[in-house]
């Protein structure tokens, strides 16, 4: 088995990555970097999600497991306190491979794409941003605010819930649009509740984004000069190594 470790930058993580690489290590398993088969992400959230970007060419020909040391660990299946259990699993068990797909955000003027496990989002902390929606191709509304956050089912958690966005059991597969910060009054209306919608819809955001961010899962890019959005699920997965059985339940009331 080829394999790669990605460890939060602390101590307490790269204790754990040199107990969990040493003993894969002696049982014949081949560290690789470049060429993983599986890659175990010892940290939380941000760990995992940063796994996913960095082999995001490689996105469907790997699998990813999560080792729980951080304070928030919605996507991993082992805390570092179970990290024995982990390894007997990784060595004697076939896992369950759960798959979510990675949302798309493609700049039209740059033919640019970007790609999210969790969310993107369109934000303006420096003046109003005004966007017109369009879904599939028709006009939906005009969003004013400081921006807009389109999430997948995995982000449904994230961002979105501090936005009182809802909660998607694990399993189904859509997209769920959201205003930040809506300016509402008497000569402007907005829907001003979160959309969910069907994840083959296609999502067309337009207008001047001078001094926006486009954020997507823990990265950014400027979108200066940007006019055109469109968002919609991509063919690239990122594949879940699933040893023991999953509760979303469970991890669900961890969050609160």
């Amino acid at each position: 088995m080829n394999y790669a470790i990605v460890a939060k930058k602390d101590p307490y993580s790269y204790q754990v990555e040199a107990i969990l690489k040493k003993t894969l290590d002696e049982a014949g398993w081949n560290y690789d970097k470049e060429h993983p088969s599986l890659v175990i992400c010892v940290g939380g959230d941000g760990t995992l999600l940063y796994a996913v970007h960095r082999y995001l060419n490689k996105i469907n020909e790997i699998r990813f497991l999560g080792i729980h040391t951080g304070t928030l660990g919605f996507f991993t299946d082992y805390t570092a306190e179970e990290l024995e259990e982990c390894i007997y699993d990784l060595l004697h068990k076939e896992p369950m491979v759960f798959a979510s797909k990675l949302l798309k955000v493609h700049l039209t003027k740059e033919n640019k794409s970007f790609y999210a496990l969790n969310e993107m989002r369109v934000e303006n902390v420096i003046k109003s941003q005004r966007v017109d929606i369009y879904i599939d191709d028709e006009f939906f509304e005009t969003c004013n605010g400081t921006g807009i956050c389109l999430s997948t089912q995995a982000g449904s958690t994230a961002y979105n819930r501090s936005l009182r966005g809802a909660v998607i059991d694990s399993g189904l597969s859509l997209l769920q649009l959201a205003e930040i910060t809506p300016i509402q009054h008497s000569k402007h209306r907005s829907l001003n509740n979160p959309y969910v919608m069907m994840d083959t819809r296609s999502i067309r955001m337009e207008g001047e984004f001078s001094d926006a961010l486009l954020c997507y899962d823990h990265l950014h890019y400027c979108l200066d000069g940007m006019n055109t959005i469109i968002c919609e699920m991509s063919d690239l997965e990122v594949h879940f190594a699933r040893y023991r059985e999953y509760s979303y339940l469970k991890r669900l009331k961890n969050l609160y």
